[in-house]
């Protein structure tokens, strides 16, 4: 793998996201996967990473412990510059799996819009009886 592997852990999901607009907006980085992990601490521990140029990445991972440090806790950062290439599978696996979870999301989403409307349609025809 060319580029960098930065990684940030954090403690709760309003800092990961905070952690990522802040990166995002520093360097041209893109997010490649993520973790959540329940139980940290008594709290759930969000690990988001990203991947670029080995300059970029660096700036974006100090960029992003930087913002989430504003707003929460920062467990861990890292920065792994020109990863082995079996750090590829890995990221491969992440972007598996954010693929996966982003598909069952719009899933989700389709069937409680689908349950809002057949709401709507009982309460409309209840409303004229």
């Amino acid at each position: 793998m060319r580029g960098a592997l930065g990684l940030i852990e954090t403690l709760g999901l309003a800092t990961a996201v905070t952690a990522l607009d802040g990166a995002c907006k520093t360097a041209e980085v893109r997010l490649v996967g993520y973790e959540k992990v329940i139980g940290a601490g008594k709290a759930v521990s969000v690990t988001i990473h990203i991947a670029g140029d080995v300059a970029a990445v660096k700036a974006a991972v100090e960029a992003g412990v930087m913002a989430a440090e504003k707003v929460g806790t920062v467990l861990a950062h890292s920065v792994i510059p020109r990863p082995h290439e079996e750090v590829q599978t890995l990221i491969n696996i992440f972007n598996r799996n954010l693929e996966k979870e982003q598909g069952e999301k719009v899933e989700d989403q389709k069937k409680v819009e689908k349950d809002v409307k057949s709401n709507e349609k009982v309460e409309n025809n209840q409303i004229k009886e």
